[in-house]
């Protein structure tokens, strides 16, 4: 199965044909004197390679083309600029951010895109180009122009669901869910992945306005990539200050998961203290009780010699004994504070 998705050569900004390989694309392309557009999905080597030998491609460009998993980037090779960008789309229901990867071959008279994933949409790129000739017509860099802005235009949603998800974590934070702070780990990775792919855009459409003159690039065109410079700034501006509330909400949320620890040992420890209370109560009365209990089950025993059981006054001196060491223990533990 060919990975030749979109195929054409453009002459003043109009579209003069649909080659139907690669070899066509060149001989139309000569013929015509316009600049070809070839958009590649997940190429084989060979196609590649075809491409690298028409229009003299460096071979380390080459390489990372066929490789894949590159970082955001922009280089220059000679006379042709070799771009990596990696779009973005945000999955609400798994909260991840899936990172697609582009990459791009500029010249002279020739655009070249090789994508490794389905975003972005490239065919609508396209469709807007051939629906504004005059734009196109200003050469591959209006078409790198287009891509960039396709590519920071689709980051919003990006920065849409992850501060929903933020608000969501606020929540859940307030609320003493335990299983935020997982969630706010993961969102922050998904937060940094995000940063990687932004961070060098910055970078590289200022480099792309500083050649501009150099390379007698349109003012017009040169005012859309400020644009899209004034737009990426503002994408990794956000996502800076998303992961700045994350680590925010992973410390408050620890603050707030030992306030709460602290706030239920503080009750535990009131409840123990307030059941040493009782028990000291019940241990008091247990004492005072016992005392009459010990003397009167000594007075109790079946014992005739016993100088007490003779005595006139023995009885009222046991109750007596009795009534004393009660009222005694009494104030004792009254004393303790046990009372």
């Amino acid at each position: 199965m060919t990975a030749l998705i979109d195929n054409a050569v453009y002459v003043d900004g109009h579209r003069t044909g649909n080659p139907a390989n690669l070899t066509d694309t060149y001989e139309t392309m000569r013929e015509h004197t316009g600049m070809a557009w070839i958009g590649l999905y997940r190429p084989s080597p060979a196609e590649v390679q075809s491409i690298a030998d028409e229009f003299d491609l460096h071979p380390l460009a080459v390489e990372d083309a066929l490789s894949g998993h590159q970082r955001a980037k922009l280089e220059r090779y000679g006379e042709t600029l070799f771009v990596v960008l990696r779009p973005a789309r945000y999955l609400d229901d798994t909260e991840v951010v899936e990172f697609g990867e582009l990459h791009i071959f500029v010249g002279k008279d020739f655009v070249v895109t090789i994508r490794h994933a389905e975003s972005p949409s490239l065919a609508t790129v396209r469709r807007r180009l051939e629906a504004t000739p005059e734009l196109l017509a200003m050469g591959p860099e209006a078409v790198l122009y287009a891509i960039l802005d396709e590519v920071v235009d689709e980051y919003g949603p990006v920065i849409a669901g992850l501060e929903n998800d933020i608000d969501e974590i606020e929540d859940q934070i307030f609320a003493g869910d335990e299983a935020v702070s997982r969630r706010i780990y993961e969102l922050s990775r998904e937060v940094i992945n995000f940063q990687r792919a932004t961070r060098p855009l910055v970078e590289m459409v200022e480099a792309l306005r500083r050649g501009s003159d150099k390379y007698e690039v349109d003012i017009e065109l040169q005012r859309s990539l400020r644009d899209v410079l004034d737009h990426t700034l503002r994408i990794v501006e956000r996502a800076d200050s998303f992961r700045a509330i994350l680590e925010n909400a992973l410390s408050l949320n620890a603050t707030l998961v030992a306030q709460r620890q602290n706030d239920e040992v503080r009750r535990m420890t009131e409840l123990g203290l307030a059941q040493n209370d009782e028990v000291k109560k019940i241990s008091a009365w247990a004492a005072i009780l016992f005392a009459p209990t010990l003397i009167g089950s000594v007075y109790g025993m079946n014992f005739d010699i016993m100088p007490e059981l003779h005595w006139s006054w023995g009885y009222p001196f046991a109750m007596l004994l009795m009534l004393g060491v009660g009222v005694g223990l009494f104030a004792a533990f009254k004393w303790k504070r046990w009372l």
